[in-house]
Order: structure tokens, then C-alpha cells, then sequence
């Protein structure tokens, strides 16, 4: 009976897997075409604006945080706050030009206050994580341990 539980466990965790690097082919491939597209776009205008580049660097952080995340299986928190900066500049940079009252000033404002707190969310996980290290780093380290007193 136990090996028929574990033959269920493997084949379950293999298609886990397969479905793990499915998705994120996926996802990268998705990341691409829109890159893709929006890059030609830019080339049928014949000029790029301040926008235009802060949108291929959203796409370019997202290409790079699923590339990490298919390399070590882990979500990178600091790339999300990376790619959330990069949007709500985007927003701010395009907003900027639409101010017409005091909504507006307060949005501005709001979003300012949103990327100065991102900010000091990414210093405080890279403070932590240098100083503290990763929790992943620890169950390595308890499994190369144990695989040693074996």
C-alpha cells in the first residue's frame, strides 16, 4: 500500500513540475511577445518617450524576475518592488502633465509618498537579507548538515 502512495506522490509532484515550467514558458513568452510589440510600436512612431522606455524597463524586470524565479525557485520580493517603482513612475511621469487641481496634486503626491516607501522597503530586505541572510539559506545549510552526520 505505501508504494502505491508513493508512486502517486511522484507522479504528483511531476506534474506539478511539468506544470511549474509550463507556466512559466509561458509567462516569459507573454513577457516577450508584449515587449516585442510594444518595441515595434515605438519603432513605427520613430521616437520613444520617457514612458515608452519605463514600460520596456517593466518588461525587462519582469523578464529578469521570471528568469530568477526559473532558476532557483524562489520569488524574488525586491524585483516586485523593483517593477512597482518602475510602474508608479511611469504613472507619475505621465500624470504630471494632466494636473489641473487639487486631486490631482494630492495623486501626486500619494504616489511620490508610494515610491519613497518602496524605496525604503527594498534598503530595508537588502539590509536584512545581508546582514541576516535568507531563510532558504538556512535549510540548505540544515540539509547539507544533516546529509552529513548520515
Amino acid at each position: 500500500m505505501d508504494d502505491k502512495i508513493l508512486i502517486i506522490q511522484k507522479i504528483g509532484n511531476g506534474l506539478v513540475v511539468l506544470f511549474h515550467h509550463l507556466a512559466l514558458f509561458g509567462i516569459g513568452a507573454t513577457i516577450v511577445w508584449s515587449a516585442a510589440h510594444e518595441y515595434l510600436k515605438i519603432v513605427a512612431t520613430g521616437h520613444a518617450g520617457l514612458e515608452d522606455i519605463l514600460l520596456l524597463f517593466i518588461y525587462l524586470e519582469l523578464g529578469a524576475m521570471v528568469g530568477i524565479y526559473f532558476k532557483t525557485h524562489r520569488l524574488p520580493v525586491q524585483y516586485l518592488i523593483y517593477i512597482a517603482i518602475t510602474a508608479l513612475s511611469r504613472h507619475l511621469v505621465i500624470d504630471v502633465q494632466k494636473v489641473s487641481d487639487n486631486f490631482h496634486i494630492y495623486l501626486l503626491l500619494s504616489i511620490t509618498a508610494a515610491i519613497v516607501l518602496l524605496c525604503i522597503a527594498i534598503f530595508i530586505l537588502s539590509y536584512t537579507s545581508k546582514k541576516f541572510g535568507n531563510p532558504e539559506d538556512d535549510s540548505k545549510h540544515f540539509e547539507k548538515d544533516s546529509r552529513e552526520d548520515r
